[in-house]
């Protein structure tokens, strides 16, 4: 049977719940029709009309290896053929599982011991907080289970995991966040910052109110801190001059558990292969997905360290099997991609081009923008970068939010066939696409970039904006 694009929109309009979506305005087709999007290779994509994208986002910062990598293809179709499916409950295991089990303990920075495989950095993050409580459970410590996240950080959208995001959006409607979970400053010295306030006393200031909020609460209550060595969906935003160190030494003089959130930054877009290598940060916990498998299949990993993992076996013959896993964990076919989708990253080195033609993507990115009326930061690492938009430079100020320039600018880069993301914390404008992205590619999407950009300083002069 034969299927017309216009009834493959029909049938998506009356029958899929999409994420992140105006639900009202996408079924009344005010928004339009779905984008069918039908094939991709290397950093572009291709809708079912035929029209080409740059996807400058990876899809959503996962797609590293770029698209249409026949390798992991055939790593899939291998695995399906050979066996396509058995659980890891009861010391089950598969070939491919035990190798990347071992493959992502060597790797992973800090003291690593074990991984427990889920299909999402969502679950991932559920598992690190259930963890958490396990571990402080069984050292005889059942206060300290109380987690602190930051605000604009993302963790996910599930119950725990979205409690822990910070950002009220994710809650609103919700009934999120959930208790135990609790929030600090965000680390962007742009916006954070007093004035005059250099980067490391920023950082400091930072530190210490982290320290004065785990005061508050109690120290004997707080299990843990999660934190992504980089924000990402609340803003593309490095961390200062010394704030790694600062925090990490309350952390230590507390007993909390850091969770460093790899997500978005593992596998290479940092430059190296892990964003805590970037920071020397020593985490005792790392969530891992997106990059794993370059998305070519669903799969997460939550890291687990020596000394949690050490409290849990110490305690197997007090309480028992560890009572925690989904039918999917460590999926055989996950384990195959992710093994092929990592041999490719290593081969190429994947993190190296990220490091070197991230830094042109940083440097041209600043040569273009950085000066323009307004622009009031243009920041990054490696492969992740943003352009934030204020309405004056000098008293960074923001636009009215009903001008939704970040949104616009976002838009205006897609019809001139690039995909960039308008961020959902204020008039953003990110990147982070496949590690795989050459100079010249580089410097095309730069161009689209900028040309979507000054067609909206032209369109908010003419609307009669100051800028």
């Amino acid at each position: 049977m034969t299927v017309s694009l216009t009834q493959i929109a029909e049938m998506d309009r009356n029958a899929v719940l999409h994420p992140f979506t105006q639900l009202k305005d996408f079924a009344s087709g005010k928004l339009g029709d779905p984008t069918i999007v039908e094939t991709g290779k290397g950093i572009r994509i291709q809708d079912a009309r035929g029209n080409q994208l740059i996807d400058g986002f990876a899809g959503l910062y996962c797609v590293n290896i770029g698209y249409g990598r026949p390798e992991v293809a055939e790593a899939i179709s291998r695995q399906a053929y050979r066996l396509a499916y058995y659980h890891s409950y009861a010391a089950h295991t598969t070939e491919e599982l035990a190798i990347l089990s071992d493959r992502l303990v060597r790797m992973a920075p800090g003291r690593m011991s074990k991984v427990f495989y889920g299909m999402s950095g969502s679950d991932a993050n559920e598992t690190q907080a259930k963890l958490v409580w396990y571990y402080n459970n069984l050292r005889g410590k059942p206060k300290k289970k109380k987690i602190i996240a930051r605000q604009r950080g993302y963790h996910g959208c599930s119950v725990v995991s979205g409690s822990m995001t910070g950002m009220s959006f994710y809650h609103d409607h919700m009934d999120l966040p959930r208790a135990g979970i609790l929030h600090t400053g965000a680390p962007h010295h742009y916006w954070g910052a007093d004035a005059g306030e250099t980067e490391s006393e920023f950082s400091r200031r930072r530190a210490a109110e982290l320290e004065a909020l785990i005061l508050r609460e109690d120290p004997d209550t707080i299990g843990a801190f999660i934190a992504e060595p980089v924000l990402g969906t609340g803003g593309i935003t490095p961390p200062p001059t010394d704030y790694w160190k600062e925090v990490q030494a309350i952390l230590r003089k507390y007993d909390i558990l850091l969770i460093a959130d790899e997500v978005i930054t593992g596998f290479g877009r940092t430059g190296s292969m892990f964003g805590s290598q970037n920071y020397d940060i020593d985490p005792d916990l790392i969530t891992v997905a997106k990059g794993l498998t370059s998305a070519y299949f669903p799969l997460s990993g939550a890291i687990v360290g020596e000394k949690v993992f050490k409290v849990m076996e110490e305690g197997a013959d007090r309480v028992g099997s560890f009572s925690h896993g989904y039918t999917y964990s460590g999926h055989p076919i996950g384990a195959a991609a992710a093994n092929a989708v990592l041999d490719i990253v290593e081969k190429e080195n994947l993190p190296a081009n990220a490091r070197e033609v991230g830094a042109y993507f940083q440097a041209q990115l600043r040569a273009r923008f950085a000066q323009l009326p307004i622009v009031g930061e243009v920041r990054g690492v490696g492969l992740m970068a943003a352009i934030e938009f204020v309405a004056d430079r000098e008293r960074k100020s923001r636009f009215a939010s009903a001008l939704t320039v970040g949104a616009r600018v976002s838009k205006a880069a897609r019809s001139r066939g690039l995909i960039a993301r308008a961020m959902p914390h204020g008039d953003i404008l990110g990147f982070a696409p496949p590690l795989v992205i050459t100079k010249a590619e580089v410097d095309e999407m730069v161009a689209i970039a900028e040309s979507a950009v000054r067609s909206v300083m032209d369109d908010l002069v003419q609307a009669g904006e100051r800028i």
